[in-house]
């Protein structure tokens, strides 16, 4: 270990950022990467996508926490940093480029780039960032990868990108089968084409001498030894067992000891006992600290500019679990739990803030958007915890007295049959069709739709292009109110009596909507059961059986046909309730239902509203 640092000067340093549309490719690039560079011995087991770590990640194929992975090849350390690549995740997004030399850009060599990769790609360039284009998947058919080369230097032309950040080397390849060459036509064996790009055209980490400056851009967690402080050491050396200043994000300051120091090898960490400018390191000991604060000198302690994160354009109500169903099958349900939790996860999670409401046993969760909010949602009844949500809303703000809500630029691909049905649903949820091209059999559309629009319409698209559309969104600006937009058209069934629903009453009842609960699922009076075939709710018993005689009757005997029950993820959930309704989320189940249980008790509701 004490050889590695005295050594240290002869190896260079390369911090990259890894930036691509969700299913474009990434991981498994990473996962060759370290292939390549033989992290893995010939008797460890090589599993597949190993930087998407949680099961969350592993199951939706998307990246929602950003990590560090360190090879070194040819003796220069390259330090990989995964991104995530959806919109909602901005504020983990300008953490991450801060660390950054220079960004690797991947794309689709079909799909070309897409709208999340432009949120990114965007702060990067912003960032004065080089940038490295890949374009993966030239083994797929039908691809243009050349098409691909020119509408990626579009997209850099459009953002803006200086004239040396427009003379980006492309990089062909398949990160499936292991390959990457500067021309597609000519397959390799290996990826080390990409490699020897990083190392030549990416500049080498700035070792710059004076007291250290180290801004902390993510939080790791160990039950041994609390909170982590993980960054990129911008100035001079840090030492194990230095004492430290930490300079808050408000310009208080702490003074501190370094216990344990650590840099990145491979998927781990190595204990070293210093770390000079330009590696990323991982901190022990330091106690009270948040992101974005800076690690200093402890005589004269310099701070970093603190981050910006973007605002939260969204909101929902978080409330304990209070169903008939409380507590039978999480181990976390009381109010302290939830909020405990909340509160942790604001310090790890930038674009998150919440606040307390007038009651003790709910919290106003703001968030980027409905994936930001259920991705949290997710991984909290995974952990254990029973909890209700309320209807997502929108954050309003006011701008020179004008009543402004948050907008954002909505693309769908489609095919081109069902292109004007496409239209016609963003058309109601009050979208701007900006832009229509046709792309082979797809047609590609963008619109400028407030973001309430989107609340709902992943459900009404899918459905009307037979699954075919892919939707994706990213946040714009702010722009003035644009009145009502209408919710669900249909109205729900609910539950008039708790018990077990049975295929009889189900069967007999088919004809009023469409159900969500199975014949033998226990269900409680209040709970939404189905959908109304009319707009409006209707309260069925769904648990009567059949009376049984010693007649029979070859008419009426006959074998029930039940349609099956609608399934819905969790974001469909969220994005199906009205103002009036909760999910209900715990560990195993996410059930729909009235606020408020008692049928009595909801008309008296409504008409103390019509009475106002």
């Amino acid at each position: 270990m004490h050889a590695f640092n005295k050594n240290r000067d002869m190896r260079s340093i390369r911090n990259i950022a890894i930036i691509a549309h969700v299913d474009h490719g990434k991981t498994t690039l990473v996962d060759k990467i370290l292939k390549q560079c033989e992290l893995f011995k010939d008797h460890q087991a090589m599993g597949e996508l190993i930087m998407d770590s949680n099961d969350l990640e592993r199951e939706r194929g998307i990246t929602i926490f950003s990590k560090n992975v360190s090879v070194n090849y040819k003796g220069t350390k390259i330090n990989i940093i995964d991104t995530p690549g959806h919109a909602d995740f901005g504020g983990e997004v300008e953490r991450v480029l801060n660390m950054a030399d220079g960004v690797l850009l991947l794309v689709d060599a079909f799909e070309g780039p897409m709208p999340q990769t432009r949120f990114v790609l965007q702060k990067a360039l912003q960032m004065g960032l080089p940038a490295i284009v890949v374009v993966n998947k030239v083994d797929k058919p039908n691809c243009t990868p050349e098409e691909t080369h020119e509408a990626v230097f579009d997209l850099f032309f459009k953002l803006d990108a200086t004239e040396k950040q427009l003379g980006f080397p492309v990089i062909y390849g398949s990160s499936k089968n292991g390959w990457m060459s500067t021309d597609w036509k000519k397959p390799t064996t290996d990826i080390m084409p990409l490699l020897d790009t990083i190392v030549s055209y990416f500049p080498e980490a700035k070792e710059t001498p004076g007291t250290p400056q180290m801004q902390i851009t993510s939080i790791d967690y160990s039950s041994y030894t609390g909170k982590i402080a993980v960054g990129r050491l911008l100035r001079g050396t840090l030492k194990e067992g230095m004492p430290i200043s930490v300079v808050r994000r408000d310009g208080k300051i702490d003074k501190s000891r370094i216990k344990e120091l650590y840099t990145f090898e491979g998927l781990g960490r190595k204990r070293t006992d210093e770390v000079r400018a330009g590696d990323i390191c991982a901190i022990f000991g330091i106690e009270k600290f948040e992101i974005g604060d800076t690690v200093a000198d402890y005589e004269n302690p310099e701070g970093l500019k603190p981050i910006d994160i973007d605002e939260p354009t969204m909101n929902m109500l978080f409330t304990i679990n209070n169903s008939p169903f409380f507590g039978k099958e999480g181990k976390f349900v009381t109010s302290r739990h939830v909020r405990e939790r909340l509160i942790l996860e604001t310090e790890k999670n930038l674009a998150l803030r919440v606040e307390e409401t007038a009651s003790p046993d709910a919290l106003l969760v703001y968030g980027r958007g409905i994936l930001h909010l259920a991705i949290l949602i997710e991984t909290m009844r995974r952990e254990g915890y029973e909890l209700q949500v309320g209807q997502p809303k929108v954050i309003m703000k006011d701008i020179d007295g004008v009543k402004c809500e948050p907008y954002e630029t909505l693309t769908i691909d489609t095919p081109a049959e069902s292109s004007s049905k496409a239209i016609d649903i963003v058309t109601q949820h009050k979208g701007d069709l900006v832009m229509i091209e046709p792309r082979g059999d797809y047609q590609h559309l963008e619109f400028n739709i407030p973001s309430r629009g989107l609340i709902g319409i992943r459900n009404q698209m899918l459905t009307a292009t037979a699954g075919e559309a892919i939707i994706a969104h990213r946040f714009r600006e702010y722009e003035p109110f644009k009145g009502n937009i209408p919710g669900r058209n249909s109205g729900v069934l609910i539950s008039m009596e708790k018990g077990v629903g049975t295929a009889y009453s189900i069967d007999k009842l088919q004809d009023r909507g469409r159900f969500f609960v199975d014949p033998g699922q226990e269900i409680y009076a209040g709970q939404i059961i189905g959908e109304h075939i009319r707009p409006d709710d209707l309260v069925i018993n769904i648990t009567k059986a059949k009376q049984l005689t010693n007649m029979r009757a070859s008419g009426s005997d006959t074998a029930v046909k039940l349609a099956p029950k609608i399934d819905f993820s969790l974001e469909e959930a969220l994005e199906y309730i009205q103002e009036d309704e909760y999910v209900e989320a715990t560990p195993k189940s996410i059930r729909m239902r009235k606020i408020f249980l008692d049928e009595n008790e909801r008309k008296r509701r409504e008409k103390m509203v019509a009475a106002e």
